[in-house]
């Protein structure tokens, strides 16, 4: 095996290098963008896309003709979405930027991110920060989605889980699970990842730590007013009025 070192220390550069080649492959959702289309409709262009990865749905709602930008922290792929948008024939606007700290120079009235991407910001810090910035990016009368979702805690299952894909051209990747800590003071659940692409001659490996930081939902609606935002509303996984007891909630929010 041939170890990969690319300097992704920091959770921000967590799909950068090997894991960003294989992440299309390994992932286990797609998303529907329906509901994307949908809130960008409700709320307004033009729209961003936050955590955007590699365009999955952001280049769906362009397809569309819907006005909408894209951002995500790792430049790798950002640029696996800037070839996927060429090949679809696609001009999209993506920005390299954390949430915590992004300047875009423009407000949106729509500002979504698909998937509960905010729980891989790794403390109360970087969620208030991330919080701070979409208030600032927001149009007056403008709204964010935010999902979210609490982990559940390791049992057993899953560590030594592994995933594998034979690609066309006869590559084999493999993800591989090991062991899984989690800090309930911390509300931060780590698992360690194995990523390998095996080319027949060659094993190219990446170890990572996945870090989930969780807030349930009277924690998180804290945040939101300290953030100069209210909430608009605070939703289920099948779209109805969230309550305490749900794991995975989705929130609206606007500027205060």
């Amino acid at each position: 095996m041939t170890p990969v070192d690319d300097g992704a220390d920091a959770p921000a550069d967590f799909y950068t290098g090997l894991v960003a080649e294989m992440y299309s492959t390994l992932r286990s959702e797609t998303f529907d963008p329906a509901p994307y289309v949908a809130f960008v409709e409700r709320w307004g262009q033009p729209a961003l896309e936050l955590g955007c990865g590699d365009g999955d749905p952001l280049l769906d709602l362009c397809a569309r003709g819907l006005d909408v930008e894209g951002l995500d922290s790792s430049a790798d792929m950002l640029e696996r979405a800037r070839r996927a948008a060429t090949s679809r024939g696609l001009d999209v606007t993506l920005h390299h930027a954390a949430f915590e700290s992004m300047e875009l120079g423009r407000r949106y009235r729509s500002i979504y991110l698909a998937g509960a991407t905010f729980n891989l910001l790794v403390d109360d810090a970087a969620a208030q920060s991330s919080l701070r910035r979409i208030a600032a990016h927001l149009e007056p009368g403008g709204a964010a989605m935010i999902p979210l979702f609490v982990p559940q805690a390791p049992t057993g299952t899953g560590v030594g889980d592994v995933r594998t894909r034979v690609l066309d051209d006869g590559r084999t990747m493999t993800l591989r699970v090991g062991a899984i800590d989690r800090d309930e003071e911390t509300r931060t659940q780590t698992t360690e990842l194995r990523y390998e692409l095996d080319d027949g001659t060659s094993v190219r490996v990446t170890d990572r730590q996945w870090i989930l930081h969780w807030m349930d939902e009277p924690t998180f609606a804290s945040m939101v007013d300290e953030a100069a935002l209210s909430t608009v509303g605070v939703y289920d996984e099948r779209g109805a009025p969230s309550t305490t007891h749900d794991t995975a909630f989705t929130f609206i929010v606007q500027p205060a």
